[in-house]
């Protein structure tokens, strides 16, 4: 396995494509390829009669860029905002539109359980459904599920 020389950050880095790859990721391309265009300002000089231009380039070694520690007065205004969020949004929805939680599926199977039996004496329909009797309105009523009522 061969290992390339990042050319803004000079960490060594596996390569990830066929060429070879002169940065170890998208952000030191996009960092050199800013720090290039900084650096690039066109000087005018005036001799006699003509104008040249020069290029500023490229310093050998960029500084490197600070990265932000994560403080704690930062995650505790984080979680201040994320729990504000969640309780405007729990606020303004409706209770049709909330989710489902487990506890409301275990409270539905238990009343699909002790509401509808299944009625063995009785032949399934014509399009395989099976019979139930439902003990609030005292109908039959059939189901394609199989396993209510046991």
């Amino acid at each position: 396995m061969e290992f390339y020389t990042c050319q803004y950050c000079y960490k060594e880095f596996d390569p990830k494509r066929r060429r070879v790859q002169k940065y170890c990721s998208n952000s030191c391309r996009s960092k050199a390829h800013h720090a290039r265009k900084k650096t690039e300002t066109k000087l005018p000089t005036v001799s006699d009669s003509e104008t040249k231009t020069e290029v500023a380039t490229l310093p050998t070694k960029p500084e490197k860029t600070t990265v932000d520690s994560m403080s704690l007065a930062g995650t505790g205004n984080a979680a201040a905002g994320s729990l504000l969020a969640d309780t405007i949004k729990a606020a303004f929805t409706p209770l049709n539109n909330k989710p489902a939680t487990k506890g409301d599926l275990e409270n539905l199977k238990k009343q699909i359980l002790t509401r509808y039996y299944k009625i063995n004496n009785l032949a399934p329909r014509h399009d395989g459904a099976l019979p139930y009797f439902d003990m609030d309105t005292g109908d039959v009523i059939y189901f394609f599920s199989v396993g209510v009522g046991y």
